[in-house]
């Protein structure tokens, strides 16, 4: 008995699972991503500001916009927990974990990245800001069939952007603020507004 108990439970649980993978997550409210969007330009701002010469002193442009993405990511996080309970109620756990699980891949190699960029290839490191972007498209994409179906766009924004990053932003204009506070600023401003045109047209049609 206790294990026919333990299958029927895993099966329940591999159920809600694969249903909560099917439902439009909406965990994510418009107005804490359109903060991030400030956030980034601030930092932006902040790098333009403060840290004129990012290439002889990589470990702070790193620091701050590691913060920066920290705190987005912090205010994200908990409004996402919060939404998400009240949204989704009995699936909010499952729906969550997925929402972390199609993401975390991408963020990790952002950070790995990174890593090995600032601590063994610092030669390389000028690219860093196109590649995450680049990185940070690969979640958007990953996350795409769970999401409002034009996020799509948010994610070839982000790619786009990072390879005109790679492309423009070396040489003399390498670690430029205005690559990654366009491409931040821009992608999640974008991701708010289709955040939003995407919950008002669900409340029309209840």
């Amino acid at each position: 008995m206790p294990r026919d108990l333990d299958q029927a439970l895993a099966e329940i649980s591999a159920i809600r699972s694969q249903i909560a993978r099917t439902i439009v997550f909406r965990g994510f409210g418009p107005a804490t991503v359109a903060v991030t969007a400030a956030l980034a330009v601030a930092a932006a701002v902040a790098q333009a500001t403060f840290l004129p010469a990012p290439g002889t002193d990589v470990v702070r442009y790193v620091a701050l916009w590691g913060a920066t993405a920290i705190v987005c990511g912090a205010l994200v996080g908990v409004e996402m927990v919060a939404r998400a309970r009240r949204v989704h109620l009995t699936l909010a756990n499952e729906m969550l974990w997925t929402a972390i699980e199609q993401f975390l891949p991408a963020a990790v190699a952002g950070g790995l990245l990174t890593v090995v960029l600032v601590g063994y290839v610092p030669e390389a490191t000028w690219m860093l800001p196109g590649l995450w972007q680049i990185t940070f498209s690969l979640g958007v994409f990953a996350s795409c069939r769970f999401l409002p179906p034009p996020m799509f766009l948010v994610g070839a924004w982000y790619l786009t952007a990072g390879l005109a990053t790679i492309v423009l932003a070396r040489g003399t204009h390498a670690f430029s603020p205005v690559g990654m506070g366009s491409g931040f600023g821009v992608g999640q401003l974008l991701t708010a507004v289709i955040l939003q045109v995407y919950r008002e047209e669900e409340d029309a049609e209840v």
